[in-house]
């Protein structure tokens, strides 16, 4: 920057508002214009949701990403067999009209739509879903939310390892153009809520996307406006980087009748401030998630704005157990017992999150865990020390990784103070955007960073599946050869009583060995217009688009 103390006043207020003037311009393209009225065809003032969606996507192919914004554009361009209602998320008709399962568990048999189409007017067949189902289990595309189909499908594993190679003999059949069946390995009575929330039992379109790259192969052109074919209730028309995704009306869609929004505005960004001032100035009617030192003048100034809903997710640091010195389970409990949750939900986040002293989010689907993490900073400093780094002492500066976020910077600096005035170890910040963030996730290159785990479905399950060794959302290098074996015993589990017995074994093993920290369970805080109507909270944040509306 220029010193004003060597130029005259003039001069120097004249820099100045140059300097202004450019920042404010550059600031400007992540900031959707002063919005006017669109018309359409018919002469009608277009309905269009404007929604701050957080990081920009990874990408937008529903076999291949693995995170929250992803998510929620995915909800609108694609839709499972079955979807969810839009008040409770139970599973409901969606691409299946109707379905029926066999009287030991094993067989479910869903049958089509006959108006079914893809965004391009293609009809939907079974095959078409079946060839769907051989892509994200297939070896080479190494998804990783492969778990969600090889864990519950017959055969899935052995074809997503490479030791069965005839895709014919895993569990998905099309008896008929119109009939798709699944075959399980174990009764799952969970298995709808699955498929109707997560996107990797959602199907892609196997012809189109094979005209872009390999059946097998990451981050193409299909997903591109012009390229991209879904069955959801809209489909992409603009996808400008690091500024906007629109959606529009899919007219092919099966229940397009039911569908009344226009158009959905996706505004991604990683600045929380920069997101509630868009909510002030009307440029967007929903923000990605607010700021926890904003929750505060909400409550007083604007409450009919503010929301704050129950959110089945963990809040967590995430440990590479490969990299020193948190290949010691001793540092790493040191390290858990010397954070204050409470002074940290209080102060920090102050959006009623409940402090968290285990992994599974109690009272999940009546299941709550009874191991918790316990014991005093003497006990912390202790640990610490029996690790060979007492007070401190030797213990290589720990490298915390977040992407960049004003509320994980927050709680990043004020854990980092924690540990250095409670155990004298010292902690260096890294932040980075998302998607380089994912990248070092996936790739274990990193210490420790920041993390979270929203709930696919509404089940214990989705809080302790993932911890298992080779999960493509491990990502800790952890393996306990024991939690594997009680994972699969509550997959075959015949009543949910021994199933929640092998889960509560679950959370004592990783309560004990701490691969990941937990810290609090969260609360979606957030903004949204009184005028969005047809929303309701929900424990996924899941909202199902064609119920959304806007009344002026």
């Amino acid at each position: 920057m220029f010193c004003c103390g060597y130029m005259t006043r003039r001069f120097c207020v004249s820099i100045l508002a140059i300097l202004i003037g450019a920042l404010v311009a550059s600031c400007g393209k992540n900031t959707p214009a002063g919005h006017q009225d669109k018309i359409g065809a018919d002469g009608k003032k277009l309905m269009i949701w404007r929604v701050g969606n957080g990081s920009e996507p990874q990408d937008l192919d529903p076999q291949t990403v693995t995170g929250v914004p992803e998510h929620k554009i995915s909800m609108a361009l694609f839709e499972g067999l079955v979807t969810e209602d839009p008040k409770d998320l139970h599973p409901v008709p969606g691409l299946a009209e109707s379905w029926e399962i066999s009287d030991d568990g094993l067989v479910y048999t869903f049958h089509l739509r006959p108006n079914a189409k893809w965004s391009n007017g293609d009809p939907i067949t079974a095959p078409d879903i079946v060839e769907s189902f051989r892509r994200i289990i297939s070896p080479g595309l190494a998804s990783e939310y492969a778990y969600l189909i090889y864990n519950f499908v017959s055969g899935a594993k052995d074809y997503y390892q490479g030791t069965l190679t005839e895709f014919s003999q895993v569990g998905f059949k099309a008896p008929d153009d119109h009939t798709f069946e699944v075959t399980l390995l174990h009764p799952t009575p969970y298995l709808l809520k699955i498929m109707a929330s997560h996107y990797s039992w959602w199907p892609v379109p196997i012809k189109v996307l094979t005209k872009f790259g390999q059946l097998d192969q990451k981050r193409t052109q299909w997903t591109r406006a012009g390229n991209l074919v879904g069955n959801g209730p809209f489909m992409l028309k603009e996808w400008s980087p690091n500024q906007r995704i629109v959606v529009v009306r899919n007219p092919y869609y099966w229940d397009a009748q039911t569908v009344k929004l226009d158009e959905i505005h996706f505004y991604p960004t990683d600045d929380l401030s920069a997101d509630e001032r868009m909510f002030r100035t009307g440029q967007v009617d929903m923000v990605y998630e607010l700021l926890s030192s904003k929750v505060d003048t909400y409550r007083r100034d604007n409450p009919e704005a503010l929301r704050l809903d129950p959110y089945l997710g963990i809040y967590f640091y995430r440990c590479n157990v490969n990299r020193p010195p948190l290949n010691d389970k001793r540092v790493r409990k040191a390290l858990a017992l010397a954070i204050d949750r409470e002074a940290l939900v209080k102060n920090v986040t102050r959006g009623g999150e409940e402090a968290a002293y285990a992994i599974s989010y109690p009272g999940t689907a009546g299941y709550t865990p009874k191991a918790k993490l316990e014991g005093t900073l003497e006990d912390a400093r202790r640990l610490l020390a029996e690790a060979g780094y007492p007070g401190g002492k030797g213990c290589p500066k720990i490298e915390l990784l977040y992407n960049t976020q004003e509320n994980h910077r927050a709680l990043a600096e004020a854990i980092q103070q924690m540990w250095k005035k409670n155990l004298g170890v010292d902690i260096e910040l890294v932040n980075q955007e998302w998607k380089v963030y994912l990248d070092m996730q996936h790739t274990q290159n990193y210490v420790m960073e920041r993390a979270g785990w929203i709930a696919d479905y509404v089940d214990p399950h989705v809080f302790l599946d993932l911890w298992e060794t080779g999960n493509g959302n491990n990502d800790t290098g952890w393996s306990n050869a024991e939690y594997d074996s009680l994972l699969h015993k509550a997959l075959a589990a015949k009543t949910e009583e021994e199933r929640y017995s092998y889960y509560q074994q679950m959370d004592a093993i990783l309560v004990d060995e701490l691969p990941v920290i937990p810290i609090f369970y969260y609360v979606k805080k957030y903004l949204l217009s009184p005028k969005v109507k047809g929303f309701y909270p929900t424990l996924l944040d899941n909202h199902p688009y064609k119920y959304i509306y806007l009344e002026d």
